[in-house]
């Protein structure tokens, strides 16, 4: 058998092998394809996990007068730390061996890069949604923190709240769209990651997701939503480049506007340009001499001559 004959011969039967293989799959029971594309058992999410969300209510404002314990045992109204300045709001509790630990840490990296300080530009607020956690306990958390953030001098920025009251809680959660669930098999709180920015007046201002949250963003959001009564110039030219994308919970480059002042600069030149060529071409035809006097001129120079 020659090299082209062989050749044929494979092809034949590696289309005869397809064939088969799609006629098995085609005359296959509906069970065998569940088994074969379906997720097995063992990789579903707890069901507590599928009670757990981040909705926006973006524009709503919260429960201020919902009562919590603060860190040195006494009782507290939400409306306090509302006090002319915007809040950073994180629901977290404590003891969490890993989800809260990198939330607050992504709080405490993203503040250590902030000039805006604590108690004086804005406040932090953060609220344990284990009602069986204590006023100690958030103390010795705000310790671990502020030595963390470096800036000891903020402490009076920062609250730790608790609760054993768990409506109190949950009347904040609700509000903010923030929804978890206790999963009795770790026996851990099953919630989402991420904060949020209030205004003075206690609205909802920003979301941001995640476990990391860039300082521009974090600035550019309390800045905004102190009604640009913090901040530098700086951070006032940063609000007109860069606009918040709820679906994101993130400050993005603003690029339609700079596209329209693009647009206006351009037509701005055109017209300026077209405006100048007008001008020159006017000015050029002024100092070029009249084609009829020319002529005139020339006609009447030979006269001249001829008399002579």
């Amino acid at each position: 058998m020659n090299c082209r004959k062989f050749a044929i011969t494979r092809f034949t039967m590696a289309a005869a092998v397809l064939a088969v293989a799609m006629l098995a799959l085609t005359l296959c029971p509906a069970t065998a394809s569940a088994q074969l594309f379906s997720r097995p058992p063992a990789m579903q999410p707890p069901k507590a996990l599928s009670d757990v969300a981040f909705d926006q209510y973006l524009g709503d404002t919260i429960p201020l007068e919902t009562v919590f314990v603060d860190e040195t045992g006494k009782e507290v109204r939400l409306v306090e730390y509302f006090n002319g300045k915007p809040v950073l709001l994180g629901l977290v509790y404590y003891r969490c061996p890993g989800l809260c630990i990198m939330i607050i840490n992504g709080i405490i990296d993203s503040l250590r890069e902030v000039s805006l300080v604590a108690g004086e530009d804005f406040e932090v607020v953060l609220i344990s949604i284990d009602p069986k956690e204590t006023p100690t306990l958030a103390r010795d958390k705000k310790e671990t923190i502020l030595a963390a953030l470096g800036k000891p001098e903020q402490a009076a920025g920062w609250h730790l709240l608790t609760s054993p009251d768990e409506s109190q809680v949950k009347a904040v959660a609700d509000a903010v769209g923030f929804r978890y669930a206790w999963d009795e098999p770790t026996q851990q709180y099953a919630h989402p990651s991420g904060i949020m920015i209030l205004t003075p007046g206690g609205v909802l201002s920003r979301y941001f997701y995640g476990v990391k949250y860039p300082s521009r963003d974090v600035r550019l959001g309390l800045v905004e939503s102190a009604e640009e009564k913090i901040g530098s110039p700086t951070d006032q030219i940063l609000l007109r480049c860069f606009h918040y994308d709820p679906s994101t919970g993130r400050y993005t480059f603003a690029i339609a506007g700079v596209l329209r002042v693009a647009g206006l600069l351009t037509v701005l030149g055109l017209a300026g340009g077209i405006f100048m060529l007008v001008r020159y071409e006017r000015g050029h035809r002024r100092a070029l001499p009249d084609p009829a006097s020319q002529a005139g001129a020339q006609a009447s120079g030979p006269n001249k001559d001829e008399i002579a």
